[in-house]
């Protein structure tokens, strides 16, 4: 399974990335990944004219988008759009950050699930 990770280099400059999570054969219920640690679960909703400008995660996080689609925009200006099905892994929690705001004047309900650092994936 892939997804898109930010994070941010040694300059504090944040980029877009890809992560694979392994999965193996879980018989008839499908493929499965190995269990990974996970610390707090924030459930949010964002509002639909929700733009918010550089800032960086407040903890290593994955992003589960549930409904309405955003924008990121990242240090060297490369912008990618994601909305509902999509996990980001959220890796800039220091450095310039990143930008991202409601598309398509819809409110975005996601869950944020933080992660211990030694969570690797």
């Amino acid at each position: 399974m892939n997804v898109t990770r930010i994070y941010n280099d040694e300059h504090g400059k944040s980029h877009f990335g890809e992560i694979t999570i392994p999965l193996k054969d879980g018989g008839p219920i499908g493929l499965l990944s190995e269990k990974f640690d996970a610390d707090k679960i924030i459930f949010r909703e964002t509002p639909a004219h929700y733009d918010f400008k550089w800032h960086t995660a407040p903890a290593r996080q994955l992003l589960f988008i549930i409904k309405g689609r955003a924008e990121f925009t990242v240090s060297n200006g490369e912008q990618r759009e994601f909305g509902a099905g999509d996990v980001l892994l959220l890796e800039d929690t220091e450095g310039q950050g990143h930008c991202s705001k409601a598309l398509n004047n819809e409110v975005r309900h996601s869950i944020f699930v933080t992660l211990p650092d030694e969570t690797i994936f």
